[in-house]
């Protein structure tokens, strides 16, 4: 069985718009992107009625990425 790794990116320590690249092939993956063409969106987990974490898969190399720091943005 193939064993998946998850890379882990927490929001607040980015600089800019929010844009950063894959940690396997270095594809841009952007917020504003709602295509769907470089990342997908797997799961979310809202509590308290926020967005805490995100899980995406970039869609050039299929690694996932699980993003986190939302509670905290603005």
């Amino acid at each position: 069985m193939k064993q998946m790794l998850v890379h882990k990116i927490d929001l607040l320590q980015l600089k800019g718009k929010g844009d950063f690249l894959c940690p396997c092939c270095g594809v841009t993956i952007s917020p504003d992107d709602e295509t769907e063409e470089v990342y997908s969106v797997l799961e979310g987990k809202v509590g308290n009625d926020n967005l805490e974490v995100l899980l995406i898969r970039c869609n050039s190399c299929s690694n996932k990425i699980l993003l986190t720091g939302f509670s905290f943005l603005p």
